[in-house]
């Protein structure tokens, strides 16, 4: 097989392999960033126990409460995109079907996100 890449290319070592560090730093850097923001979540969650609907609502509808709630499920979409795209990059061999699996997962991704964004908004500001 040809490489495409020109000479110049070659030496600084430019290609696909460059962009694997990118990746691998995305997905350390949303991890550490979900510790604190998974016990944000976690410490939400607990203090909804017991309440009623309206005390619930009031809750999830400060600022606060929603900017974390905001950060936990886009960077949770964002870091599951990721896990998921190394795992089917990694053990689907059929290149056809791993296409069809990496546009799913980012469909499925974006999904997921824009559907925990809309609620915690719709809660927020209350429409």
């Amino acid at each position: 097989m040809k490489d495409m890449r020109t000479p110049r290319a070659r030496v600084r070592g430019l290609g696909a392999a460059r962009s694997g560090t990118t990746h691998f730093w995305h997905e350390r850097l949303t991890a550490v960033a979900l510790v604190p923001l998974v016990i944000g979540f976690i410490v939400i969650l607990l203090s909804l126990l017991g309440r009623n609907h309206a005390a619930t609502l009031q809750i999830l509808g400060s600022p606060l409460v929603a900017i974390v709630m905001l950060l936990f499920v886009l960077t949770g979409a964002y870091h599951m995109k990721l896990g998921m795209q190394v795992i089917i990059e990694d053990y689907v061999h059929d290149e056809g079907l791993k296409l069809a699996l990496l546009i799913a997962n980012v469909f499925f991704a974006a999904a997921a996100g824009l559907a925990g964004v809309w609620a915690i908004l719709k809660i927020s500001f209350g429409v």
